[in-house]
């Protein structure tokens, strides 16, 4: 029964032989989770560092030009972004 899709649901008894082996586990394997890539990281720290400027560059311009709206509404969603972004790397084990 090589390349059987499902599972063998019949109900076995160990007269069956062959049958009642394949019946049962016999072996699990477990993979270790992938360790962190150093560059990856590296480039979220970046990133971060990026965000940052540039929350201080709409700040900037917020107050040194008369636009009718808080830097938040630019600053905000920004950081949202970048911390949606860094926790699915993170919580992805």
């Amino acid at each position: 029964m090589a390349g059987q899709m499902f599972a063998d649901t019949q109900l076995h008894s160990p007269d069956d032989g062959p049958a009642y082996d394949r019946a049962f586990v016999k072996e699990v394997h477990v993979d270790r989770p992938v360790p962190r890539d150093p560059r990856i990281e590296k480039l979220i720290l970046l990133c971060w560092g990026l965000i940052a400027v540039k929350h201080g560059a709409v700040i900037w311009a917020v107050h040194h030009y008369a636009v009718p709206f808080h830097q938040l509404w630019i600053n905000v969603p920004t950081f949202l972004l970048g911390l949606i972004a860094t926790l699915a790397y993170y919580a992805s084990e």
